[in-house]
Formats: C-alpha cells, sequence, structure tokens
C-alpha cells in the first residue's frame, strides 16, 4: 500500500504491519521531505510491526541525478543504523528493483530458516539468485 507518508492514512497502514514479514521504506531523492518521513515510518514499524521484521530501505528515483535532493551517504548512513539494507532503485528504468526484492526475500527466506509454512518442514526449493542484467547506471546497491 501506498500511503506516502499521509497522516490520515496511519491508522489504517499499522493493521498492514500484523504479520508482516518485510516491509520497504521508500523515499523519493528528489524529496527530502519523503525522504525525513522515513524517521516516522521507522517508529511506526518499531511500535506495529512484529519484532524482527525485515525491512529494507529504497531510494527511488535514481534515474533523475541532476535533480536530487536527498544524498545517498544520507540514507546509507540511516540504514546502518537502523541495521537495514539500502538500495537506490529507478521505477521508471527498473535499475535495481529486482535486486531490492530478491534481497529482501532472500533475507526474509534466511530468516525463517529457509523454510516456508504448508511445506512439512522441508526446506523450500526457492532459489533467489542475483539477477544476469550488467548494472550500467550509476544507482547504487547499498
Amino acid at each position: 500500500m501506498d500511503t506516502a507518508g499521509q497522516e490520515r492514512f496511519k491508522t489504517i497502514t499499522t493493521a498492514y504491519y500484523r504479520g508482516a514479514m518485510g516491509i520497504i521504506l521508500v523515499y523519493d531523492i528528489t524529496d527530502e521531505k519523503s525522504f525525513e518521513n522515513i524517521q516516522n515510518w521507522m517508529k511506526s514499524i518499531k511500535e506495529n510491526a512484529s519484532a524482527g521484521v525485515e525491512r529494507l530501505l529504497l531510494g527511488n528515483k535514481c534515474d533523475m541525478e541532476a535533480k536530487r535532493k536527498v544524498q545517498k551517504e544520507q540514507a546509507d548512513k540511516l540504514a546502518r543504523e537502523h541495521g537495514i539494507r539500502f538500495f537506490e532503485t529507478s521505477a521508471k528504468s527498473s535499475m535495481n528493483v529486482d535486486e531490492a526484492f530478491n534481497s529482501l526475500a532472500r533475507d526474509i527466506l534466511l530468516k525463517s530458516g529457509g523454510r516456508r509454512s504448508g511445506n512439512n518442514g522441508k526446506p523450500s526449493s526457492t532459489d533467489l539468485k542475483p539477477s544476469d542484467k550488467k548494472n550500467t547506471n550509476k544507482c547504487s546497491l547499498g
């Protein structure tokens, strides 16, 4: 659910935290306010999500370098402070999108011991591999 940090959705979004195994926090690299809101979302996750839920920080629109307002180092520092992965992505060009989602899925699988419910306790056959696409853009993988 994309609520763009709007306060009026706060009560609705807390219900989505329950049972979530992974949460992706996205900000717009061309909008400082969206980055500042990440701290509020982190607090909300801490208050409402299960302990140990996997989180991932994404700086979107890395294809718009000329309009950048949030430096990569700022987001990298924030991610390190919270012990989470960080990627810069471009939804427009798909840069690092697969890598980011695969990273989160891999972290969730590792945390759950590579097992999924309904599998009779057998290890999952899911094998997540990095994309074969060459990273030719300047967007960063955290």
